[in-house]
Order: structure tokens, then sequence, then C-alpha cells
């Protein structure tokens, strides 16, 4: 259950109040010890010298998204390390997460570029020369030789905690075993850009993507060092991890609703994880146009309540059958 504080804040920022205070209950860690790396900038790898897969774990793909860089920093404190195979643990955008501060929590998300919008080969292999390119670059070659790749968010408008995957079956399998959380996505990806999990799907690497609760939060920590844990114990690079009581459910998004205007709006402040029960629902106006949803047991996907034109505003989903 959302705070009043952080639910106060948040509808302020929906209206359009860049002033809103967001309460940020997390410290950002200090990574100084952790930027040379050992296999480059911010990027620390680990072989065990046994057999086994090439497990990549990447936090800050987003620069204010500092839960998983906390679990990284506990990890590397701890002296974590593979019983089998290798494990990478990759601080991904941190010239955007040397500006993060609690006062302006948001405006530390990228400095040029969406970090999880520019994983095209044609953009990587041009002639752009924005800051995440440059990055997006240098991390490239590691996450290339990862056999499964998990890469840490967190969210800043209400949603449930789900895992994303690029729309391949190795991907969904795997993101199914951990039934933590207990939805899976299985979406395509957006009109504004290739997120690193459509990346790597496309050259044939397992990857899932963890939404894993509020920005700021402990208990996104919390979850994120939980199901990454269990993500290793059941490739073995790790010591196994209690299954969770619950199985997952499999959900596949069939429409990306894009922004067109700039007063797309929705018609209530939808949460990420809601069932709208009935085809044709409303949920939102982008200028003349309404926008309902497409049929019965519709899964809203990570509502963007404050949204710009080609931007991903919502994403419809559909339960897969048992």
């Amino acid at each position: 259950m959302m705070d009043h504080a952080l639910s106060h804040a948040l509808a302020a920022l929906a209206r359009g109040d860049d002033a809103a205070k967001l309460p940020v209950r997390l410290v950002a860690p200090d990574l100084r010890p952790w930027i040379d790396g050992n296999a480059g900038r911010g990027i620390w790898s680990f072989d065990s010298g046994l057999p086994g897969p090439h497990v990549a774990v990447v936090a800050l793909t987003h620069g204010n998204e500092i839960a998983g860089a906390i679990v990284l920093d506990q990890w590397l404190r701890t002296r974590l390390r593979p019983v089998a195979g290798r494990l990478t643990l990759v601080f991904a955008n941190l010239d955007a997460y040397a500006r993060f501060t609690p006062e302006a929590p948001t405006v530390s998300r990228f400095l040029e570029m969406d970090f999880n919008r520019v994983w095209d080969p044609a953009l990587l292999d041009g002639p752009g020369r924005a800051s995440e390119l440059r990055r997006a670059r240098a991390i490239r070659p590691v996450l290339d030789a990862a056999d499964v790749v998990l890469d840490l968010h967190s969210v800043l408008w209400p949603s449930d905690t789900l895992l994303l995957v690029a729309g391949d079956a190795p991907s969904e399998q795997l993101a199914l075993a951990l039934c933590d959380p207990p939805v899976v996505v299985s979406d395509p990806g957006h009109e504004a850009g290739r997120r690193l999990i459509d990346y790597l799907s496309a050259r044939g690497q397992r990857a899932l993507l963890l939404e894993a609760g509020d920005h700021w939060e402990a208990r996104t920590v919390g979850l994120m060092d939980r199901v990454a844990r269990r993500a290793m114990g059941l490739l073995g690079v790790a010591p196994p991890a209690p299954r969770p009581p619950s199985t997952a459910r499999l959900a596949r998004v069939t429409h990306a609703v894009t922004a067109r205007g700039n007063s797309f709006a929705f018609l209530r402040a939808f949460r990420g994880g809601e069932v709208i029960a009935h085809a044709g629902t409303p949920i939102a106006r982008d200028g003349g146009v309404e926008i309902v949803t497409p049929y019965d047991e519709c899964l809203l996907v990570m509502p963007n309540l404050r949204t710009a034109p080609g931007m991903t505003a919502v994403r419809f989903a559909r339960f897969t059958q048992a």
C-alpha cells in the first residue's frame, strides 16, 4: 500500500507540478570503490573456475533508480562470488547517477537519451555521440558475452511488481520458473526505441527486466536482492534459494498505447497491474481520441501518468491460459 506522502506527491507530479516533493527513503551508495572495475569502468566480473553459465546483473540503467546500485554495492562489499560459471555486475549509467540528488530525484534518469531506448545496433554502430550511446558501446561487449542478463529497475508511478521479457520463449520460461514476482509480462517493446532486453533477445540470449517496486523504498531493494539470488540459484551460479509458494502467470502485451498529443490524460490514476474486467472500458483520452480496453480481463502494464508525445502511455496485455 502506497503511503500518503508518496501518493500526494505523485498526484501533484501527474498534474504537472515539477516542484512536487517526492519522498526518498534510500541513501544513494558511494560507488567510488567500484568505479574502476576489474572488467571495465563500473564493471566487475568473477569467474568461479567451474563450468556454468555467465550471468550478468545490471543496475542503474536509469541513473535515479538507485535500489539496484544498493544491491550491487552490498554484494561487492560482502564479496559475493559465483559457485559455478561467471557472475558479472554492471553499474550502467554512472554519469547520470553522479547527478542524483534527493532534492530532485527524477532529473537524473538520464543525461541525453534514455539508456533503455538506445539498444538498436544501427544506433549503437552509428555516428551518435550522446553520453548514453558512448556508455552503451562500452558495456556492450561484456553483455554480449553473457548467457543470461537480469536488468534491475524500479518504478515512479504505482505498479505491482513484475518481470518483463521481450517475447522469446527461453526468457519467458526462466521468468516463470522464478515465481517471484508472480506476473511475467512478455512485451515486444516500445515505439520510442529498443530496450536492452530487446537487443539481447534478438541475439538469442535470455534477458529479464525486473520492475521491483517504488524507486526509493527499502522493500524494493529487498525484492531485487531476493529475485536476483533466486535467479542465480536456478542457473547454478549461486546456492539454491527457497522456492516461493506461488506460481507465476504469463501475460502477453497486445497493444502499446503511444501518446500522440500533449493533452493525453488518463481518466483516473490507474495502477500498473490493474485488470479491467470489460472490453471497451474507457481509460484515457488523447485529444479527441478515446482510449478503451480491447478485451475482457485486460491487464494494464505500467501506466505512465505524465506522458508526452511519442512516449508509451500504457500497454494492454492478456493473460495466457494455464
